[in-house]
Parts: C-alpha cells; structure tokens; sequence
C-alpha cells in the first residue's frame, strides 16, 4: 500500500507511551509511581455524573447538533459571562470532543505550504504536529529562554511576517506550568493591533488553576481582537473530566461556519449525556474547583522544594496548571535520560522535555496530578538514584 507523504510528518502525544512503558514494568512486578500523563487524580463530582445519568434515563441517545446542544453552548456563554463579564453569542460557541479537535480545526483551517503558525516550544506536542502536518512553516517561540519559562510580547511580536496566519498562546502553559501575568499579555494584545493579518488561538484550558489568587488574564478582555479570535477551553482539567472528551471554544462569527462543517466531516457531534453533565458542570457551584486547587496548591510547593532540593536540579515555581519542568542537566543527564533512569533505577514515570519541543532538551515534566504521598515518595526515590 502506498501511505501519503503527509503522515511522516505527524508527531504524538509521548506522556501516553511512557504510562505504557510504565505500565509495562509494572506488569512484570516493578513499583511506579505515575507522574507522567497531565490527568487530575480526583473523581468527576457526583452532580455531574448524576446529570448524565438523568440524560440516559431521560432517551438523550441520538445525534444532536453538530455545533453542540443549544442548552450546551448557552451554559458555556453564562459562565463565560460570569468570569469575565463578557456576553458571546451561544452561535459562536462549538462544542467538541476534547480539546483537540479546535487546535487540529485551527490550524487546518489557516495551514498550508507557505503559511506561517507560530507556536511556543515547549508546548502542547499536538500544535506543532499538526502545522507540521499541514505543510505549514512552524516559527517556535522558544520559552526556555526565560528563567520562568515565560513568553514575552516582545519576542513573540518580533516574529510575525506577512506570512504569518496564526498566532498560538497558551496560557497557563502545558508542559511547564508557567502562568504569563495580566500586564504582559496587555502588552502583547496591544502590539497584534499593528498585525490584522494574523489569527489569534488562545488556548485557556487551565484558565481554572491558576496559584496565589492572581487573575485569568483571558484575551477576551481585548475587544479590538474579538474579530480574529478563537479560545479553545472545556471541562477536562478544571471538573476532572478528561475520560468524558468534553471541550468548547469560542470562534470568529465568519470561520463558525468553515468549523462547522469540519465537525461535521470529522466527528458529527459530541454524546448527549456528556453535553447535559457539561451544563451541570458549568452551571453547578465551584466548591469542586475550589477543593481540587487547594490540594493542587499543596502538591505545587511540595515539588517545587523538593525538585530544588535535590542536586543538580533547578525548578520554577509553577504559577498555573498542575507541572513542574525543572531543569536537569546539573545530574549529568539531559532530560531524555534522566526520565529514563527515573523510570527504571527509581520507579518514578515522568516525561522527558524533548516530547514538547526540541529545546527542551535538559528539562522533564512532573505532573503533580498525584497524591502528596506519592509525590514524597517519588522525591526519596529519585534522591537515592542520584546517589
């Protein structure tokens, strides 16, 4: 059979074939501890469970809109309302399966030979597999030149073109969990005025974990910008839904109906019951949230002292999202090796820098979705294999 070209060109998501080396070892006897995959270690709260199964008992069992139930897509504009005081039209609102499906529709929307994304590194793997899978030139913004792992408007001004399509910001960033404060990304919106050309994807899926009470700086505040952007959010971080593939985003009025028209060709619509647990998520109270970022707040500082603790290594405090990227290289190993040691010598499952972007070559990622025990734990376990 003959495969075309385009598929040499389509990365992965790595952290899913480290928990399945790590599960491997496990089978065959060996204790792990699994800091590996980005997934909150609570349960679904009960009231959205329960709202799903009141879906199913109610017959919510065909295809519903490809856009997302009305009712959906109306909770998503309430809650945006009550964030951020900003009224969105419910018709430019799509719900999806996850929140991939709007980074692969973005991109394939804008992506093609001579066009130009730019993308931070390192960054959620799937964007730049994706405008590498389009034929698109990908421009990294390289984060690890900063000491917090932060991107700055300057630099990520400094690359727009006329080939520019579109611009890609995360914010908290996965996988480093910096957090890009209010004042500069007010200087960042400010300087995109000059560029009308370039499309904006922000991508705010832990606009809900965000440390120290500090403010969601959304790029819906930037009502000049509204007209070329698309925020990419959803339930799977911030209700511990990832199992249930649930994300929304908010598009241009004029691309709604280019999108449309790739669900429609792709996935046809998300589940019923899921959409009906999803207005209960949005529409139920926050003390879930709340409860899950209390211990989150813990797990941060934990790992934070103990990654510094340890010799050789260096870690930002994170400021959003649920990782710490700490910096290895002072061990004597890049990331890639380190992680491997980590899994083998001390039981410990983490992923290497380099599955986010090149330049991430002396850092790993720990997500500390995981219990205080096993966070301690996997710390004595990786201060005995540096000896």
């Amino acid at each position: 059979m003959k495969l075309a070209k385009s598929l040499d060109r389509l990365g992965t998501e790595s952290a899913f074939s480290i928990l399945a080396e790590a599960k491997k070892l496990e089978a065959q006897g060996k204790p792990m501890i699994h800091l590996g995959l980005g997934q909150p270690d609570f349960k679904t709260p009960q009231h959205i469970v329960d709202a799903a199964k009141k879906a199913l008992d109610d017959g919510h069992h065909g295809y519903v809109l490809s856009n997302g139930i009305l009712e959906c897509r109306q909770a998503v504009t309430r809650k945006i309302k009550k964030l951020y005081n900003k009224e969105i039209d419910p018709e430019r609102v799509l719900i999806m399966p996850g929140g991939k499906p709007t980074m692969y529709y973005a991109i394939q929307m804008f992506g093609e030979p001579g066009a130009e994304i730019i993308h931070p590194t390192p960054g959620f793997p799937i964007y730049e597999s994706m405008i590498n899978y389009t034929g698109s030139t990908a421009v990294p913004y390289d984060l690890t030149e900063d000491k917090d792992l932060k991107f700055t408007a300057e630099k990520i001004l400094s690359l727009i073109t006329d080939e520019t399509r579109l611009l890609i910001l995360i914010n908290p960033n996965n996988p480093t969990g910096s957090f890009v404060e209010k004042e500069e990304v007010d200087k960042l919106a400010e300087g995109l005025k000059k560029y009308p050309h370039v499309v904006i994807l922000s991508d705010e899926i832990y606009s809900r974990q965000i440390y120290d009470n500090k403010e969601m700086p959304t790029f819906f505040n930037y009502p000049d910008l509204q007209d070329r952007l698309i925020v990419l959010d959803g339930w799977s971080k911030a209700y511990s839904m990832t199992g249930w593939r649930m994300g929304w985003s908010v598009w241009p009025e004029n691309l709604v109906e280019h999108v449309t028209k790739l669900i429609i060709n792709s996935v046809s619509c998300v589940n019923a019951p899921s959409q009906f647990a999803g207005i209960a998520a949005l529409d139920g109270p926050d003390e879930p949230i709340l409860e899950m970022m209390k211990k989150f707040d813990k797990r941060r500082k934990l790992i934070h002292e103990g990654l510094n603790s340890l010799p050789g290594i260096e870690c930002s405090l994170p400021g959003g999202a649920f990782y710490a990227f700490p910096k290895v290289i002072g061990t004597g190993m890049n990331g890639s090796e380190f992680a491997k040691k980590a899994m083998h010598e001390a039981g410990v499952a983490i992923v290497p820098g380099t599955a986010f972007g090149k330049t991430a070559i002396d850092y790993v990622r720990f997500s500390f979705a995981a219990s205080e025990d096993s966070i301690s734990q996997a710390l004595e376990n990786i201060k005995k294999m540096l000896g």
